[in-house]
Order: structure tokens, then sequence, then C-alpha cells
């Protein structure tokens, strides 16, 4: 080593600083060489493997890659390593599929972490003129706005005091699936997907605006159910418009007309609902009473926030909440009709904290161990987010064997991991007391749903507790079996990960 230092200094070969991590040498045309205190040679992007660009586009269309990202993470593991490139469109991404080098990842990235480019959502906002919300936003912005929602969103005691209005929720929930077994001499509810994320966005929009807007009644506004719509739109949508160079977007201009229609219908919605709470407020104010409420948008609207930065972030809290708690309860009922002895013993759990009582609060569902675990291992098999990111943008950084220069887009592949034999013992079956074993271990990057550290998702307390309470009650009042006995249903990428098909189940009264 020493005899090519002198050489390079011969040669008057610059060397280039790169913080820590040791000094670039450049050798000329393409070749570098990274000197470390340790000799080491750390590969660069050039070396790193990955499908070549036609091979990508054919996995993306000629094989529905776009609804099978979730399997390319296994594919590309598989036939690459933890870690490959690819070019999704005009965006080269790295794919990192091994928990300890997610650790690495996530462990520098910063004080004001990136979850990923997510162009054409800000591509719409900057088109429409809107404000960037927490899914949205990025630097000093995110932070103000993740440290005041954080407040109520965050702490365990703040969150226990919507206990009440979500189990409102839940009884409301109850009485629609109720309704929906009655229309099948089975007792079947079809397309419990659907129900469940009315359910969602009902309990989201109470803790938003602490008023219900009536997706759990018999007949759903019309504006809900194209509120509704519009997110599922969006999110095929999102995959495709970010897939498609921009100059692309001129000449099949169908998927971004139908991605902003769809952006300015749930903006249009929320902003609905904003003014009307405002207004409700101002009224109070002109007629001396008292203004006092725990909902999320008076909060905000006592922070000197502009009306412009709530609009966008009850729209982006709405959209996120949604899909949360229709994928976990749609994926842990299909689970508990196939496993009837976990769902047993589920039940004996509830009813022995329960005691007979019908309505169980946040402190009861807090001390169910095996409801915790179920939930785990659902979001373990069905992470709602399968495929995360980060995007490092102020230094180049050292992951595994390789630098990744700054700015370069890192794919997470949670789902890989969370179905790696190597850290999950029969990595595709149900098990959730591997989660209250203490004969079991995991690293504990291998499953996190609910992603890490700054840049995890606020709502997950509000998601869990709600999840909780009504899987409490809907299994006190009824044992869920599918409709047919062994249909399986596989998931799908929707930028999200969701049921291929409907889920049907049964709700036999207990």
């Amino acid at each position: 080593m020493l005899l090519l230092r002198k050489m390079l200094q011969a040669l008057r070969v610059p060397i280039k600083r790169s913080g820590s991590l040791g000094r670039w040498v450049d050798l000329g045309g393409q070749a570098k060489v990274l000197l470390k205190s340790n000799e080491k040679v750390v590969k660069t992007l050039e070396d790193m493997p990955g499908p070549n660009f036609l091979s990508f586009v054919y996995d993306l269309f000629g094989r529905r890659g776009l609804s099978r990202l979730h399997e390319l993470q296994l594919e590309g593991k598989a036939k690459y390593g933890p870690m490959w490139k690819a070019s999704f469109g005009p965006i080269l991404t790295v794919h990192v599929a091994e928990p300890a080098l997610i650790e690495q990842v996530l462990r520098q990235e910063g004080q004001h972490p990136i979850r990923s480019d997510l162009s054409s959502w800000k591509d719409y906002r900057e088109c429409r003129g809107h404000g960037y919300g927490l899914l949205t936003a990025e630097g000093e912005e995110w932070q103000s706005i993740r440290s005041l929602l954080g407040k109520h969103m965050l702490r365990p005691k703040e969150v226990e005091a919507y206990g009440d209005t979500l189990n409102s929720v839940v009884t409301d929930l109850l009485r629609k699936l109720q309704q929906q077994r009655r229309k099948n001499s089975l007792n079947v509810v079809r397309d419990i997907a659907n129900e469940f994320y009315k359910f969602g966005l009902e309990g989201i929009s109470s803790v938003l605006f602490e008023s219900r807007i009536g997706c759990l009644e018999p007949s759903v506004p019309k504006e809900t159910e194209e509120f509704i719509q519009s997110i599922n739109t969006m999110f095929v949508m999102t995959l495709l418009t970010m897939a498609m160079p921009k100059w692309l977007h001129r000449i099949f201009k169908k998927p971004w007309h139908k991605f902003c229609q769809s952006w300015d219908y749930m903006f249009a919605f929320a902003k609905g609902h904003i003014d009307g709470r405002m207004a409700e407020v101002a009224e109070k104010v002109l007629r001396g009473e008292a203004v006092e409420g725990r909902y999320l948008t008076f909060y905000l609207s006592r922070q000197n926030l502009p009306m412009k930065a709530i609009y966008s972030n009850v729209t982006e809290l709405m959209l996120a909440g949604v899909d949360t708690i229709s994928s976990t309860m749609s994926w842990t009922l299909y689970e508990l009709s196939r496993h009837p002895e976990i769902q047993d013993a589920l039940y004996r759990e509830i009813q022995k904290v329960l005691q007979g009582n019908p309505i169980p609060s946040a402190n009861e569902v807090g001390r169910m161990p095996l409801m915790k675990a179920v939930v785990k291992e659902v979001l373990r098999l069905y992470p709602v987010i399968p495929g995360n990111a980060r995007v490092i943008a102020d230094r180049d950084i050292q992951v595994g064997e390789y630098i990744i220069p700054k700015k370069t887009l890192i794919t997470l592949c949670h789902f890989a991991t969370s179905r790696d034999p190597t850290v999950f013992s029969n990595p595709d079956s149900f098990q959730p007391q591997r989660w209250l074993s203490r004969d079991q271990s995991h690293h504990p990057y291998a499953s996190i749903p609910f992603g890490f550290g700054k840049r995890s998702c606020i709502g997950r307390r509000i998601a869990e507790l709600e999840v909780y309470l009504a899987l409490a009650r809907i299994l006190t009042r009824f044992e869920v079996k599918p409709e047919v006995e062994g249909s399986v249903v596989k998931p799908m990428t929707r930028t999200l990960l969701v049921p291929e098909k409907e889920i049907n189940l049964q709700f036999i009264d207990r």
C-alpha cells in the first residue's frame, strides 16, 4: 500500500476526502479506490449488481411488477444478494434487504431524515400551490410539524384519551357488520377490506375533527365514497407516475391527470370538514361560549399555523390513517379465521382481562400480550408499507461493503427481511407465539412495520389502539370463519400492501 501511495504522489493524482470514510483515489477514467485506515477497498455503485434497464422494465410491465414489487424484493435478494441497484423509471435506487444493513442506513439518517423523494406527490403540490404535510415536508418544516403533532399522537397518556371516541366508532362498526352479514344466509360479510376502509376513515376523522362523517351509516354519503375511491386511485397512479419520466406526462396524459384529480378531491374533502369545524368554533366565540376540544384540527389551529399547512397535514393524516387500519384489520381477521386455535386463545385472553365488561378501555387492551403478538405477526407477514425508503442528502454513507453517494434513493426491503428464513423460522407461517417466546429472538430491524426513529409512523399508537379495541369487541361478539375453507388470499402492491382479491368471512354469533 505504501508503494501505491508513492506511485500516486509521483503521478500527482488528486485525492478527495470523504468524511470519516477514508480517501477516494481517482486513478483516471472510471477507476476509483477508497483508502481506509484499515487499508480495505470499499466498493462503489459501479460494482453493485442489479438488473439491466430492459430486464427491470420487463419485470415491471411484462410480469405485472408494479403490483408485485414485494415479490421482486424476494427475487432480487435471491439473485443479487442483500444489496442491488435498479432504475425505477428515471430514478436509480439501491435496494437493501438484510436487517443489519437496514440498521446501518437508518442509524446514518441524520437530524432531518428524508423518507423518500415522493416526486409525483411533491410535483402535484407545487403544481396546485398546496402546502406540504407530514408525509411530504422535509427539513425544519417537517421537524416543526412533527414536534407539534407528536405531543398529541405519540404520548401514551394523550393517546389513551382517544379511547372513548374510538370506542364509539367501533360500536358503529359492529352494527355495520351485523347489517352486512344479514344479507347472506351464511352470515358472510363480503369484502371486509372495504368495510374496514370506512371504519379507518371514520376513526381518523373522529380524532381529527371530533365529529362523525357517516362512513358506517347504512347509506354512506356520496362524497365519502368518492374520497375512498380517490385514495385507491392515487396510490395506483403513484407508482405509475413515478416510473414515468416527466416528459412522458405530456404525451401519456391520463395517469398524471387521474393522479391530480384524486389529490384534488382529497384536499377538497379535508378542506370542507376543516372549514366546517372552524366555522363552528367562530360562532361559539361570537356567542361568548368557551371553546375547547381534543381533536387535532382544533389543536393545529391554535398553533398559529397557516391554513395551507393545516389543510395539507390533515389531508395526509387522513390518507395515512385509513390504509393502516384497513390493511391491519383485514389481514388479522383473515389469519385468525384460518387459525381457529389462535382465535380461541385470543378470545379467552380478552374474556379474562375484560371480565364481562362489554366495552374495553385503552388500559385493558394494553394488558393483552397475545393480542399484541397477533398484530405484530400480521404486520410481519403483511407490512402496510412493504418497502420504505431513505435519502441521505448531505453526505455519502457506507452500507456493508458499498459507499452510497449522497442523494441516492435507498429502498429498505421490509417485505424481504420479514419473510427471511434465516431470521424467522417458517417465515410464511402465521405464528404469533414467536413474539411471546423468550427462546426466540429476532434482529430488531427485521420487522419494523411502523418505521424507525424520527421518521417513524406518527399515528402508530392511535392506529394500534383502534385495532386493539375493534378486535377485542369483534371477537367477543363473533367467531370468524372463512367463507370457503382453505381459500387463500395473497397480497399485492398498490404502493401499500393490500389483498389481491376480496376477503370474505363468516361472522358467527358466539
